[in-house]
């Protein structure tokens, strides 16, 4: 490959493998190594478009040492294809710290972006598509996902999640006791695969549904925003709260006070003022 000391971001299928693109079948062929999340896997998808390049893993499990050796081989001059199992790779995946490491290490990142199922699912959802936000799974620590479900509950975007089929149910009690049961929501299941389906109306509804119908494979939620007149008040003590969580992520004051003001439609100076409190 001409271009070397780079970082290639490869996005795979989510299930059916004609999604695949020439220029991610191009790009594998091409670099000197591709970082797997489970080489097993990305071996089947390999061999299916016959690509011989060799592969090494990287999880969550061993990113922490393999973050550096990575970024080593790319200084060194090695092209390295990150992939995941299925989509793009860093989004809801450990593949950000490489991400980051190279960044900070001066090395160049290129995306080869291919089909994800939260802007496949957000397309069909029949929602507003102008703004909408991705907040993948939601957490399991019950604090931080009463937390995050206050934030939902208060959000007028369209908003897309991640769910495994074990805990649908739990998800969508949790979504109804926040947003409310008549609350409109789109779930879709096993996008692009032969099992593909959508399901729209009620979070009330959608339990009903999916406790007949056992879920089976991978889940894609998209929940319609909420109306401004259905936007509740933004207490002192929620402002404290998001401000906190905000902080607590890595992001300072001024940029905290920033996004909460943008979201709550308050202003800026107020919620910095409360900030300074903390």
């Amino acid at each position: 490959m001409d271009d070397s000391g780079i970082l290639y971001l490869v996005g795979t299928p989510i299930g059916n493998l004609e999604d695949m693109t020439f220029r991610a079948i191009a790009t594998l062929k091409q670099v000197d190594l591709i970082a797997a999340e489970d080489t097993r896997h990305t071996g089947k998808l390999l061999h299916h478009f016959g690509i011989g390049t060799p592969q090494t893993s990287y999880h969550e499990h061993n990113a922490h040492r393999r973050v550096p050796e990575l970024v080593e081989k790319l200084l060194q001059g090695m092209a390295i294809a990150l992939v995941t199992d299925a989509g793009m790779p860093a989004i809801s995946d450990p593949g950000v710290e490489l991400v980051q490491g190279c960044i900070a290490a001066g090395v160049r990142v290129i995306p080869i972006p291919v089909v994800t199922a939260g802007i496949a699912a957000l397309t069909a959802s029949g929602f507003a598509t102008q703004h909408f936000g991705f907040d993948g799974f939601l957490p399991i620590d019950k604090k931080e996902r009463r937390d995050r479900l206050e934030i939902l509950r208060l959000e007028t975007r369209t908003m897309i999640l991640y769910e495994a089929p074990h805990r649908l149910l739990r998800t969508l009690g949790d979504l109804a006791a926040s947003l409310g049961e008549e609350h409109q929501i789109a779930i879709a299941r096993e996008l692009t695969k032969l099992h593909e389906e959508f399901w729209r109306g009620s979070i009330e509804g959608a339990i009903a549904y999916f406790t007949v119908h056992v879920p089976k494979g991978e889940f894609t939620l998209v929940l319609e925003g909420a109306k401004p007149s259905e936007k509740p008040a933004w207490t002192e003590e929620i402002i404290l709260r998001e401000l906190q969580n905000l902080i607590d992520s890595g992001i300072s004051r001024s940029e905290a006070s920033r996004q909460l003001a943008e979201l709550a439609d308050l202003s800026r100076r107020q919620i910095y003022q409360l900030a300074l409190t903390l």
